[in-house]
């Protein structure tokens, strides 16, 4: 059987029973359908003072020609955990919405070891990448607005380093001309998850530390040479409002039923690469 009539053949467990394996609340799981949720970060706050696990790192593997690598590897450890009779949770990134509709594929696991839904986890899932994308945007829009209207910071046009996102890899779009209005510059679009924003919601402890991190954003230089941050636009505070929902890591589950934090995707190219440390840090207690 292939990956995806594996996964259709499983009927997953509903959301709530895989939130009680975790030891969670009712109060503390926001259920998206029967099978997949959002975590509070109240959560967190309850579960801070206990005895943390044993954290295992999966990394560094090259895939197989069947894309066994390192998220197949993590999955078939867990559920081989569980198995054991140990209490296991897996903590992934989300796949990139653009390579699922090429040569790469989804990013869910593969055989008997993989999380589900898988269409939904490769897709849109909760729809943190789009809220990624639109707060990434949103600076954009603020940065070329705020050149229109008389450029009071002295930004250079020229040594702007903030390009705009989207979540498909649109040739087209990796280099455009932008016009007098703006500068007159060129620009490109980035994929959505190599987005400094995704890097920031990964490594984010709660709302007040991303609205911290969003603000020290470097989006360019001045004419004289020195970096504005996005605290000097004003922008920050908008731009964590929309990441408001993106924040909250979201709970799925194996084919097993063991649990599964799928939570933001930074390219491992461009940043670090891994889950969010809220993921991580749910998982361990």
């Amino acid at each position: 059987m292939i990956d995806l009539d594996l996964a259709r053949a499983t009927q997953p467990l509903p959301i709530q029973e895989i939130a009680k394996q975790l030891g969670l609340s009712p109060d503390e799981l926001h259920p998206y359908g029967r099978h997949k949720g959002k975590i509070s970060l109240s959560a967190l706050e309850r579960l801070r003072d206990k005895p943390s696990g044993r954290y295992i790192l999966v990394t560094a593997i090259n895939p197989t020609p069947l894309g066994e690598g390192k998220t197949t590897t993590s999955i078939g450890l867990a559920m081989g955990l569980c198995r054991a009779g140990q209490r296991a949770v897996v903590t992934l990134r989300q796949p990139s919405l653009g390579p699922v509709f090429g040569i790469k594929g989804g990013g869910t696991g593969g055989g008997r070891a993989q999380v589900v839904p898988m269409e939904d986890i490769n897709l849109h899932l909760t729809g943190d990448a789009h809220a990624v994308a639109a707060s990434h945007n949103l600076l954009s829009a603020f940065i070329d607005n705020h050149v229109f209207h008389g450029n009071p910071l002295g930004l250079d046009p020229a040594r702007l380093s903030w390009p705009r996102s989207m979540g498909i890899s649109d040739r087209a779009l990796r280099k455009i001309a932008l016009d007098e209005s703006t500068g007159g510059r060129r620009d490109q679009f980035v994929i959505t998850e190599a987005s400094e924003v995704m890097a920031i919601l990964a490594l984010a402890k709660d709302h007040s530390d991303l609205r911290h991190r969003l603000g020290q954003i470097v989006i360019g230089l001045t004419r004289d040479g020195s970096p504005v941050r996005v605290e000097a636009l004003s922008c920050a505070g908008s731009m964590a409002v929309l990441l408001k929902d993106a924040l909250l890591p979201n709970l799925v589950q194996t084919l097993e039923g063991t649990p599964a934090l799928v939570h933001t995707g930074p390219f491992g190219n461009i940043a670090h690469g891994n889950c969010s440390i809220i993921a991580d840090a749910i998982a361990v207690h």
